[in-house]
């Protein structure tokens, strides 16, 4: 009983904040333009603090590394799956190879994490998202960019990482960490409080992204054959990659619960939800969000058997 109610107490609060954002759509709370104003808040404000404070607490050593070098790898093979069976989907489908490579951790992931092993364990999902992040923002963009009939260039994706607030976020907390400053400030006499400041200015990210992805579901009928494919598509290539990635990594260092736990959620998250933001094809935008949205609900649903496994 008491196992059960642990379990309820790390799934209640996600389930009441995805019924929150769907039900503030319904009754039409928030409009269109109050969500694109809680999205802004999110992604220069929020998320820069979340990836900062993950990162500069992230472990900068030889198992660092070799989970950095594995993951990104995992996304390579992921997106190249996708161009292979992209035509399982439907041969408008351009976009779908991206639907299977890429994590949303920042936006999804740090907030479930969260739940599952607190704060001050963050930093074992940063150690597994280091990797991904730069795959994201180096060859995940440049190529997202030339399907969508973009010229990408070195000069262009430089830009676009040098003006993207998580970005910056997370290179500042690489920097700071990477460099011992955090462990000198956390050890000085302010360190607490900086500590607790960025705890308070972290604390509502969670609830406020489940709101957005709740607002967001749609369930509309005629998308849902492309979209049960593709999430059935990573489902199984994230699979083999789970597996893999495990047995190497906790083949060459020590089996550890919570890091597992986070390479676990890692795995299970749905693609990056910035593919909107850099992609614009006519007749695939829906197809995309719906099939984030319901690859969303999908990662609540091995949350919650998560969540048994943290309390096992």
């Amino acid at each position: 009983m008491e196992n059960i109610l642990l379990v309820v107490k790390m799934v209640l609060p996600v389930l009441i904040m995805l019924f929150l954002g769907y039900y503030c759509r319904v009754k039409k709370i928030i409009n269109q333009q109050g969500l694109l104003g809680i999205k802004a808040v999110i992604t220069n404000i929020l998320i820069p603090v979340v990836l900062f404070n993950a990162f500069y607490k992230a472990e900068y050593n030889l198992n660092g590394f070799i989970i950095f070098i594995i993951i990104y790898c995992c996304n390579a093979l992921g997106l190249g799956f996708g161009y292979l069976t992209k035509r399982l989907v439907g041969n408008n489908a351009k976009l779908m190879p991206f639907l299977l490579s890429g994590y949303e951790v920042g936006m999804l992931g740090y907030a479930l994490f969260t739940l599952l092993a607190g704060v001050e364990n963050i930093y074992y999902l940063a150690t597994v998202d280091l990797g991904q992040t730069l795959f994201v923002y180096t060859i995940y963009v440049m190529m997202l960019t030339a399907t969508t009939g973009g010229k990408p260039t070195a000069k262009g994706l430089l830009m676009g990482m040098v003006k993207n607030s998580a970005f910056i976020g997370a290179v500042t907390g690489i920097f700071v960490g990477a460099t011992g400053l955090g462990a000198v400030i956390l050890r000085s006499p302010v360190g607490e409080i900086f500590n607790q400041t960025l705890i308070f200015i972290t604390a509502p990210t969670s609830a406020m992204i489940l709101i957005i992805v709740g607002y967001e579901i749609s369930f509309r009928k005629e998308l849902m054959k492309p979209v049960f494919k593709t999430i059935g598509l990573r489902l199984f290539s994230v699979l083999i990659l789970l597996i893999a990635s495990s047995e190497i990594i906790f083949h060459i260092m020590p089996f550890n619960k919570t890091l597992f736990t986070a390479i676990l959620l890692f795995f299970s998250l749905p693609a990056t939800f910035i593919i909107p933001l850099y992609a614009n094809i006519e007749g695939e935008n829906e197809y995309v969000s719906t099939t984030l949205s319901m690859n969303t609900l999908v990662t609540i649903a091995i949350f919650f058997g998560l969540a048994f496994y943290v309390i096992s």
